[in-house]
């Protein structure tokens, strides 16, 4: 590389061909007069943390990690961020010098969630009752930004009931902290009538069909996809015909997206002129 190359970023993941982040970071990099290049890093699933580290050693400054190997970054770097630390999964990595304190591994998924919601969606979270299915890494990255948001009450919702209390349990003091009450449940008994309803499992990627009853959803309310696009699509047919306000995560994309522009470029990109963009995209996608 020399002076004047654009600086290189990366998403990793296995499978990595459908994602929209480089579209996405181009038009932020567009948008505030960034130097930088943006692709697709596909990752073996046995040889994340080594391709990993050949894509830094050849002159690249960052990463955005997705599925599956969340943990795994987390665990590659040497510093960390407080909501990184929370979640203990890490969405977004700055290949920071070794004299300058080694990788920074951060989790911008919660915040893109809570802002999604909040700001996009208009609806308010401060003293709502919220239903978080799944335990995963995408949970865990959000649990702890949606604490902060302080609603009335998380339940989290898991096919195995014990890694939902680990996730509860990791978040105790900090839900404390915020006057959140914080509970784990099954899927059999995931409670009714929730103000906003988060699928945060695999179960619209995979075509495995919504895991709880209609009886969580409140007339209304907000049920969110953290899929987009198709695989989306079967879970907000589903919510829209139970009386609840259908949202996917697309907005949650372009949202943690920007909080790592920000982390990585130190300037902090328009998000609503580029989510316009990428619905148009994703719509017309999914309507051919």
């Amino acid at each position: 590389m020399t002076a004047t190359d654009p600086d290189r970023y990366a998403v990793a993941g296995n499978p990595i061909a459908h994602s929209r982040s480089p579209l996405i970071h181009t038009q932020f990099a567009q948008q505030t007069g960034q130097a930088m290049v943006y692709e697709r890093l596909l990752c073996p699933l046995d040889d994340f943390s080594a391709t990993l580290t050949r894509f830094a050693q050849a002159g690249a400054k960052g990463c955005n990690v997705t599925v599956p190997f969340k943990f795994e970054a987390f665990e590659m770097a040497a510093r960390r961020t407080p909501r990184a630390e929370l979640a203990q999964a890490a969405n977004t990595l700055r290949f920071d010098a070794a004299a300058d304190g080694g990788w920074l591994a951060d989790n911008t998924d919660g915040v893109g969630l809570v802002r999604d919601i909040t700001v996009n969606a208009g609806m308010t979270l401060a003293g709502a009752r919220v239903l978080l299915l799944g335990a995963g890494g995408a949970s865990a990255g959000v649990l702890g930004p949606l604490i902060e948001a302080r609603p009335a009450e998380i339940v989290v919702a898991n096919r195995t009931a014990d890694k939902a209390q680990t996730l509860v349990d990791r978040h105790a003091d900090w839900a404390r902290e915020h006057g959140v009450h914080l509970s784990a449940r099954s899927l059999q008994e995931p409670g009714q009538a929730y103000d906003v309803f988060i699928n945060g499992t695999a179960a619209s990627l995979s075509g495995g069909g919504i895991p709880v009853g209609p009886e969580v959803l409140k007339p209304g309310g907000l049920a969110l996809d953290m899929m987009y696009g198709p695989a989306a699509q079967a879970f907000l047919d589903w919510a829209r015909a139970h009386g609840a306000v259908a949202r996917d995560g697309l907005g949650m994309l372009v949202e943690q997206a920007a909080e790592s522009f920000a982390l990585w470029r130190g300037v902090r990109p328009d998000t609503a002129p580029v989510l316009a963009a990428m619905r148009a995209l994703v719509d017309g996608t999914a309507a051919h």
